[in-house]
């Protein structure tokens, strides 16, 4: 037997450790939840969208495709296009997800127990990820009550916030923060202020004027267009090459943004924090979640934060950032990251693909909690998937796919698709999948850092990496087709889709956990021994009197724990991933306490110590 002792510097975190001014208190808290509008709830079918709202040409038959539709058949209006699942058609669908569904779903999202929603862009754009904003003082018109009404007002503006009207989307988004917070829940945004979309009133502008554009030092041209040529000369740097996101210009140090989307990207803020403008932002939203946050210049973000923390000291902030970002963080002056370097990455290799051995991935765990400042740790977002990456489920179906393609990140979103591999399963996850997701929660709800479930995963969706990721949220009423068809044109046997109970129920009752404990959520972490032949991994959370063992067998036999015990100290059952706390057998022997785990099972043991 291979123990690797793993007794870190982070155990002796103190469990009360001073908050920095600029990271919220209130994150270590918070169980997130993560909603792609589109795709969440349609909630009021008068303001889906039309075939003109799309950013690309589609055939005159075009339609909203069905919420509970076989996500793999295509409409008539694809095949039009091409005979390619990914390449013709998939990204046109729109199924009308808005905001009315999201306020209409709060009371479910309260029901599991979340108590803060990241939102993926809700403004104005083309597209169905609303990446490509057309503005960012606007909330999307089919989001809201009055499509047409609202870029008819749009219309009369310019970038000076005194042009700026209140539209009725933005009024029903101003709706969902007072119901959301009246739940106790907080709203935290998607920042997208590298790049905007062709249509962004700047850019579409200076498409239209070129050089006599007001806008034209806003981005980086090229080359202007010549009227002279029947050619289209009108080149301009753009986010990866992609000449639907045009980015914004740098100042002339190169470590700020240009004057005119500064000063634009800082009005905006303040409108959706403080929206009445009257000093208390308790009518705003509490934070932003900040997209390709290293490729926009340093300076601007230090500049940023400083306007955010004026207007409420309480905002969090998060950097989308996938790998080691502790100097970056401090240098942004950002409040934490997407944890997929420190969480992510880790947990795949450990729990899902079962290729990172306990001692080690308890190394990684350890080491990456220290590069960050303690009360940082406690708000890092700790995620397992999202609409960047392939679903938990299917993450866990695929668990076996070797080599490697980039062994230091156990290929965590490394083609993870059928669009670019054929070998890519679709098949709905099994009994022992959906054990192994269940150890995968426990982990996010007893782990340091605040857990983000993303939509559907506690419903039991599966799917690859965009667009797969993006499927209609399943809800319990709603009666699906089953996937039958295949993107590849392969026979297969059908998929039942359906809201799964069991997985919802799981993970209420994981988040009930976390809320029942503090220890959990601010208390300190100590790694235990971790077991590699066992693939046994354990940690302990203390907070004042409270103390709690957590402990993992990865393994495919029974584990027994030998876990020290101090005369009087009783050890207990407080959770399980399986349920099954019958098969899970605890008995004292001496100074030691046996714990006895079956195969793929995560336990919560409560310590008593004598008075």
């Amino acid at each position: 037997m291979c123990v690797y002792a793993a007794f870190c510097a982070v155990s002796c975190l103190s469990a009360r450790a001073e908050t920095p001014a600029h990271v919220p208190g209130w994150v270590a808290d918070a169980v997130f939840y993560q909603i792609f509008p589109e795709r969440f709830a349609n909630g009021d079918r008068s303001n889906d969208p039309t075939r003109e709202s799309l950013e690309d040409t589609v055939p005159a038959t075009w339609e909203v495709s069905p919420w509970t539709g076989d996500w793999y058949a295509r409409a008539p209006w694809e095949k039009e296009i091409g005979t390619n699942f990914f390449e013709h058609g998939v990204f046109h669908r729109r199924y009308g997800g808005d905001l009315q569904g999201i306020i209409d779903r709060l009371d479910y999202l309260q029901k599991l127990g979340i108590t803060a929603i990241y939102l993926n862009p809700v403004f104005h754009a083309r597209s169905l990820h609303k990446y490509d904003g057309s503005s960012f003082h606007h909330v999307e018109p089919h989001f809201g009550p009055d499509p047409a009404g609202d870029l008819a007002a749009m219309e009369r503006e310019t970038s000076d916030p005194a042009t700026w009207q209140w539209t009725k989307a933005d009024r029903l988004f101003l709706e969902l923060l007072e119901q959301a917070h009246a739940r106790g829940m907080r709203v935290v945004l998607d920042g997208v202020f590298n790049h905007t979309g062709r249509d962004f009133f700047a850019f579409r502008n200076l498409r239209e004027k070129q050089e006599a554009s007001p806008y034209k030092e806003w981005y980086t041209v090229e080359k202007y267009d010549d009227p002279a040529t029947p050619a289209n000369e009108f080149k301009y740097k753009c986010w990866w090459g992609v000449d639907t996101l045009p980015e914004f210009a740098d100042d002339a140090s190169k470590n700020n943004l240009h004057a005119g989307p500064k000063a634009y990207v800082l009005d905006i803020t303040r409108r959706w924090m403080d929206p009445d403008g009257d000093g208390d932002p308790k009518d705003g939203i509490d934070g932003w979640r900040l997209d390709v946050a290293r490729e926009v210049p340093v300076g601007f973000w230090r500049d940023w934060h400083a306007l955010v923390q004026s207007i409420n000291p309480e905002a969090y902030t998060v950097a989308e950032e996938w790998d080691e970002a502790s100097r970056f963080l401090d240098e942004g002056a950002f409040d934490a990251t997407m944890n997929y370097y420190g969480f992510s990455f880790p947990t795949k290799g450990y729990l899902i693909d079962s290729t990172l051995a306990a001692g080690k991935a308890t190394k990684e765990f350890a080491d990456r909690l220290e590069d960050h400042p303690p009360a940082m740790r406690y708000a890092m977002l700790n995620l397992v998937d999202s609409h960047d990456t392939d679903r938990l489920a299917s993450m866990i179906v695929n668990a076996a796919r070797r080599p490697y393609e980039q062994p230091a990140k156990f290929d965590y979103d490394i083609s993870v698709s059928p669009r670019s591999h054929d070998d890519y399963s679709l098949r709905k996850p099994d009994a022992r999948d959906r054990r192994i997701q269940r150890m995968v929660a426990l982990l996010q709800m007893t782990y340091l850092g605040a857990p983000m479930v993303y939509y559907g995963t506690e419903a039991g969706m599966w799917g690859a990496d965009d667009p797969c990721d993006r499927m209609p949220m399943v809800w319990p009423e709603m009666t699906f087709e089953p996937q039958a068809a295949d993107p590849r044109g392969r026979a297969r046997p059908p998929q039942t889709v359906a809201f799964d109970q069991a997985m919802f129920d799981f993970y209420r009752a994981a988040i009930a956990l976390r809320q029942q404990f503090p220890s959990l959520r601010k208390g300190a972490i100590e790694f235990l021994p971790a077991d590699d032949a066992a693939k046994f991994l354990a940690f302990r959370r203390t907070d004042g009197a409270e103390e709690l063992l957590v402990g993992f067998n990865r393994g495919d036999e029974a584990f027994t724990w030998r876990v020290p015990t101090p005369k009087g100290s009783t050890l207990s059952q407080a959770f399980t991933a399986s349920g099954e706390f019958d098969k899970i057998a605890i008995k004292p022997e001496g100074d030691v306490t046996l714990v006895t785990l079956p195969p793929l099972e995560g336990v919560v043991l409560r310590v008593t110590r004598p008075e």
